[in-house]
């Protein structure tokens, strides 16, 4: 008969501390087995920033990397590792690279801080992509409120490679003193997002960043010389304590940009459907509020306003008037194609715009924008390149004792040019004058052309005569 004798507790435990041992090498190779698993079911999408990172960092702190204003920076997305990450079945996805301040202190002042930069850099930004150098993206769009942000379209499927040029430098962002201070850090973030069941960029995908110093040109090089200088000094001890140099920076992966979301929902800057207008109790309400590509009449539709509510919304875009109100002038800017200015100027009256001069304008607006604005502000008209004066005669009479002349100004030195001047002149279409003579001394008419125009001399005088040509149911004018 067999019996069971309950074995001590010392002898228990003893004998798990041998199974243990004897099962560990097995133990740690199933772990290892399992954690590479894991690292291959969860591999992370990296995009590469195509610049050196500095060795002057220790080995628990974040990367640093140098970059030189202006100059165009790579950034590769690999493909292959985003499919396989997010499992996402997009045709495209949408990415959103900022620039923004790295320190917690200086985020909190970003608006205030960017808006300074605004008005110290008019016309510039702060954030560019390079579009010749960039390869397979698709749609890059440029924000012209968000001077640090760009987005741009990718297929995850293929390999894409963006180009971009950070404008500003880190030491514009420090308190002035006596020269010779540090930089603020920024941070590179790249935000992805997939479309949802409505076709919205609204699913994030990923998002990674890393920290950057922005030096002026060539300053970067020197830095990145100087700490590898630095570091090679140290001794062997105190050099391990600090990172390698590595020839590319890897972003790493980090929670999304707060307003990230709200950039890639639908916004109406960034649709490519044509621009509608409707009018609410006389007010006009565009769907592109930002962004007008061509002049035109923007106007209430026929089908919400009269005519008469038509024809005063069209006076006070074509002419800014001192009682032209805050809404007035707003439509009148994005009439005459300065939409990128309107939410500058989005208090401002027909009164305040008129009173500001030339060099105000300049200095807000910088010096392309602020000159066009101020010249479509005053009215001026371009100056013609010719202007002739004539007189219209009666054909079969004497010109009379005091002629009265006309003046034709032409903008293009061209015989159609001279031609619509003339038809508009009497009342009929261009392609109702068959030809245009010039009678000489001699009573000879030579037909004018292109070169003959050319030649005109300014503020010349004509004696104009018309007649009917009936083989061509038209007019013969003739300069006498």
């Amino acid at each position: 008969m067999l019996s069971c004798h309950s074995q001590p507790e010392s002898y228990l435990q003893h004998s798990a501390g041998y199974i243990r041992e004897a099962l560990a090498p097995f133990l740690k190779d199933e772990e290892a087995r399992l954690t590479a698993e894991r690292g291959a079911k969860r591999s992370r999408f990296q995009p590469l920033l195509c610049a050196a990172t500095s060795p002057a960092r220790k080995q628990q702190e974040e990367t640093l990397t140098y970059l030189n204003q202006g100059q165009s920076y790579e950034i590769r997305m690999l493909n292959s590792k985003l499919v396989e990450y997010t499992d996402t079945s997009s045709k495209y996805v949408k990415s959103i690279v900022r620039v923004v301040f790295h320190d917690r202190r200086l985020q909190y002042e970003e608006h205030q801080q960017l808006e300074e930069w605004r008005w110290s850099r008019p016309g510039d930004r702060i954030l560019d992509i390079d579009i010749p150098l960039s390869v397979g993206i698709l749609e890059p769009r440029s924000h012209p409120l968000h001077l640090n942000t760009i987005e741009f379209l990718w297929d995850p499927f293929k390999n894409a490679s963006v180009f971009i040029q950070v404008n500003c430098i880190s030491t514009e962002f420090t308190p002035r003193k006596h020269g010779g201070e540090k930089g603020v850090p920024f941070r590179i973030q790249l935000d992805t997002f997939a479309t949802n069941e409505k076709g919205e960029y609204m699913e994030h995908v990923h998002s990674s960043g890393c920290q950057v110093k922005v030096f002026k040109p060539k300053g970067a090089d020197r830095k990145l010389k100087t700490d590898r200088e630095k570091i090679y000094r140290k001794v062997p001890e105190d050099r391990e304590k600090y990172q390698l140099s590595y020839e590319n920076t890897v972003l790493k992966e980090c929670s999304p940009w707060p307003d990230a979301l709200t950039l890639s929902t639908p916004s109406p800057v960034y649709q490519s459907s044509p621009t509608s207008c409707s009018s609410t109790d006389g007010a006009v309400q565009c769907d592109h509020p930002n962004l007008f590509s061509t002049p035109r009449t923007y106007g209430p539709s026929c089908s919400n306003c009269s005519p008469n509510q038509s024809s005063e919304l069209l006076s006070c875009c074509d002419h800014l008037l001192p009682s032209s109100s805050p809404q007035d002038t707003q439509l009148w800017l994005h009439h005459h194609r300065f939409s990128p200015l309107s939410k500058l100027f989005c208090s401002f009256s027909g009164a305040d715009l008129l009173r500001m001069s030339r060099e105000d304008l300049i200095q807000v607006c910088g010096p392309a924008d602020g000159i066009r604005l101020f010249n479509t502000m005053k009215g001026r008209c371009i100056q013609p390149r010719l202007t002739l004066y004539v007189c219209q005669q009666a054909a079969g009479r004497q010109p009379p004792n005091q002629p009265v002349y006309r003046a034709l100004y032409l903008g293009e030195l061209t015989l159609l040019d001279l031609s619509e001047k003339i038809a508009v002149l009497y009342g009929i279409t261009t392609q109702q004058i068959t030809h245009i003579y010039r009678q000489k001394a001699s009573g000879i008419h030579l037909v004018v052309s292109d070169e003959m125009v050319q030649t005109f001399r300014e503020e010349s005088s004509f004696l104009l005569s018309i007649t009917r040509d009936v083989d061509a149911d038209g007019f013969h004018v003739v300069l006498k």
